[in-house]
């Protein structure tokens, strides 16, 4: 039994002019404390896809089971790292954090909580800030508390839902780094969403690729068999990153054409490269 599955997910929206295809047929199986990126186009139906397994919507048709159980809510076995940090703005990032643990964990003293929370702060290196509210910090150190909240929850999955995507190149290369070492302490399973190869080949196990919408479905999956730690300047002289990096571009520079290869299907494994667009924040 996989820790984390979706068979035969369909999803769909209705407007004015009737119904709009999102996800059609999207399976995967995940292992638990696995680091899985989804590479995908825009309006492809990537936050649909975190919505999803998120418990925030119910699939049409198809089931997204944690544990062999079906996913009908949000629980606190999932928690979501957005792109918009989503933070309250008049709480510090104490309170912030803070006010999660609190719901999570309502049987907890205050003094256990406090040292719950300064514990994960800490972790995101923002333990000089903590009582700081969002307005006194930069993008980057926002990012950080909406990752410490997520994670003093003590999510079994980690959805990160594109978090870095409007950070500078150094900013998001320093969180790349805090998020492979958190996630190597926390042993978590992550599930990060991106539209950049090098990021998701920098930190995932396999990447999922999601072919252009409407009616999205997965491609060919991608296995990164690097060694860990990885460097982030070390590796763009790597040669098997450089060779899965071109694979995985021309893959999704075919489905951008129109071009489905052969083969392509959750199930199917490959190598690495892709379009400028989704190529970023990994050199330097």
């Amino acid at each position: 039994m996989s820790f984390l599955e979706l068979e035969n997910v369909t999803k769909g929206y209705s407007n004015a002019k009737g119904a709009v295809p999102v996800l059609a047929n999207v399976s995967l199986s995940i292992r638990e404390r696995e680091f899985i990126a989804v590479l995908g186009f825009s309006g492809s139906g990537k936050t649909t896809l975190m919505s999803l397994i998120a418990g925030l919507l119910r699939p049409d048709r198809g089931s997204v089971r944690l544990r062999g159980k079906p996913i009908t809510g949000p629980g606190r076995e999932r928690g979501v790292v957005f792109q918009n940090y989503s933070l309250l703005p008049w709480l510090s990032a104490y309170e912030n954090v803070d006010l999660a643990v609190a719901s999570a964990f309502p049987d907890w003293s205050r003094s256990r909580r406090r040292a719950h929370v300064v514990r994960y702060l800490e972790m995101v290196n923002l333990g000089h800030a903590l009582h700081k509210k969002p307005k006194e910090l930069s993008g980057g150190m926002r990012q950080r508390v909406a990752v410490a909240r997520a994670l003093a929850m003590q999510p079994e999955v980690l959805l990160l839902d594109e978090p870095l995507s409007a950070l500078d190149a150094l900013t998001r290369g320093s969180l790349q780094r805090e998020i492979e070492r958190i996630w190597a302490e926390e042993h978590n399973t992550v599930i990060l969403v991106t539209n950049d190869v090098d990021e998701a080949l920098l930190l995932a196990d396999r990447v999922v690729p999601l072919t252009p919408g409407p009616r999205a479905t997965l491609g060919t999956v991608f296995e990164v068999r690097i060694p860990r730690p990885r460097d982030r300047k070390l590796v763009n002289h790597d040669p098997e990153f450089k060779r899965l990096r071109n694979r995985v571009i021309g893959y999704l520079s075919g489905l951008r054409a129109g071009a489905r290869p052969e083969g392509a299907g959750a199930d199917a494994v490959a190598g690495a490269e892709v379009a400028p667009a989704f190529v970023g924040a990994t050199s330097g």
